[in-house]
């Protein structure tokens, strides 16, 4: 598993149901497009607003249309520990060929041994701890190494943290890259990434660029792709504001993709004020341009 692994959006029909046919779609899109791999449901697939049911159907209608082509990581974060282990249960049974689990930072070291000692003896052959922290560093590195020579599955780590770089390096160097990692959110430090000789990267949408940016940097042609990288970069600066601007404007080119049949958000965040959609307007112009000349 390595490249661009996107974190999937979750589709809704209008009537705020779970639009199955439009995950289908989108899953077939992840494949063609040349990934190496997806996760869903996560915080870009509005995680925290699907009931369990509705988590069993997203990572069924996965596995089925995915049908083993590419690794599915499969998010089993949830505030019950019961409902991780379940979950953990299921995308086995479906077979998905990992999970992603956040660790609350609550919790001591020895209750996140347990619980992730509870998840491997159930888990697929991948197991990823997201290290996720809007505004601080995350978990420590002490922490990451204790944990890794504990966990035999540990074998990913997926940092979303500040000054993520220098933890990627951290970390890739401490372990001697036995310890696989990749980065989400920090998407606008792809290229340092890359640089950083991370394993892997989880963006949203625009999976053909992120695809062509990364073959382009790993055959040696790194102007190039540092080139394709900065026409992105306007898109990225309108996207990442917050990650309710980034859900909203990604299902809304899921949209005009013809991969979702609505832009229906749960997220209240979701949600674009007068000149955001003014900016969206010309962010969508800019993306749509390189999709077509990438298609």
């Amino acid at each position: 598993m390595k490249g661009i692994l996107p974190s999937l959006n979750t589709p809704f029909t209008n009537s705020d149901e779970l639009d199955l046919d439009s995950l289908s779609r989108l899953v077939e899109h992840t494949i063609t497009s040349g990934c190496g791999g997806m996760l869903g449901p996560a915080v870009a697939g509005e995680y925290n607003t699907l009931n369990f049911d509705e988590k069993i159907q997203f990572v069924n209608t996965v596995t089925r249309a995915n049908n083993s082509r590419i690794p599915f990581i499969c998010s089993v974060t949830a505030a019950d520990f019961s409902e991780s282990i379940e979950l953990t249960k299921i995308a086995k049974s479906f077979g998905a060929e990992g999970i992603c689990v956040q660790l609350s930072p609550d919790l001591t070291f020895s209750k996140k041994l347990f619980f992730l000692e509870q998840l491997e003896n159930l888990s697929p052959s991948i197991l990823m701890i997201q290290d996720l922290d809007w505004s601080g560093d995350g978990m420590a590195l002490e922490e990451i190494v204790k944990l890794f020579n504990s966990v035999e599955k540990f074998n990913w780590l997926k940092i979303e943290t500040v000054r993520a770089g220098e933890k990627y390096t951290s970390v890739l160097q401490e372990l001697e890259g036995r310890l696989k990692v990749c980065g989400g959110w920090a998407v606008t430090q792809l290229i340092n990434a890359m640089a950083r000789s991370v394993n892997a990267f989880i963006p949203t949408g625009l999976e053909k660029i992120y695809v062509e940016i990364y073959h382009s940097y790993q055959n040696g042609h790194k102007e190039e792709a540092r080139l394709l990288f900065e026409k992105v970069l306007p898109v990225l600066n309108f996207s990442n504001q917050n990650i309710g601007t980034s859900i909203r404007f990604f299902k809304n080119l899921r949209v005009l993709e013809g991969l979702f049949e609505s832009n229906y958000c749960r997220d209240e965040s979701a949600v674009f004020d007068k000149l955001q959609e003014i900016e969206a307007v010309k962010a969508t112009s800019i993306a749509n341009g390189l999709l077509a000349r990438y298609s």
